[in-house]
């Protein structure tokens, strides 16, 4: 029931961005889109009341998938099952010591490596 809930509520986020954008832009906050004229906001037209069905049921699917979360959670905390142990930092690991048919030298010397002359 969760899931199709879930799906629902995705749908309509989508359907809420798709309509949002087709609608005209009437404030013109950063001066432009509207006609320059005053717009006349007596009736509705069907893209604004599509924009509130989909507004409201977005936010009936949000309460709801809320209360789902709510009762699937526990009332622990996800600290109160750590022991004292696991707040400790993890030792450190020595490198690994290559094996004895490596095809480098080992490094004993500080003198620089140079490649063998070609004679």
């Amino acid at each position: 029931m969760e899931n199709v809930i879930l799906v629902i509520h995705l749908l309509l986020a989508l359907c809420l961005i798709g309509i949002v954008l087709l609608q005209r832009s009437e404030g013109g906050g950063l001066g432009m889109g509207g006609d320059g004229g005053v717009s006349a906001r007596g009736a509705a037209t069907a893209l604004t009341k599509l924009t509130w069905i989909f507004a409201i049921a977005f936010i009936c699917t949000s309460i709801i998938l809320t209360v789902f979360g709510r009762q699937n959670a526990s009332s622990s905390s996800v600290l109160n099952g750590l022991s004292g142990s696991d707040l400790l930092p993890a030792a450190p690991t020595s490198p690994a010591v290559p094996s004895g048919d490596s095809l480098l030298p080992p490094l004993t010397t500080d003198s620089p490596l140079t490649p063998p002359r070609a004679e």
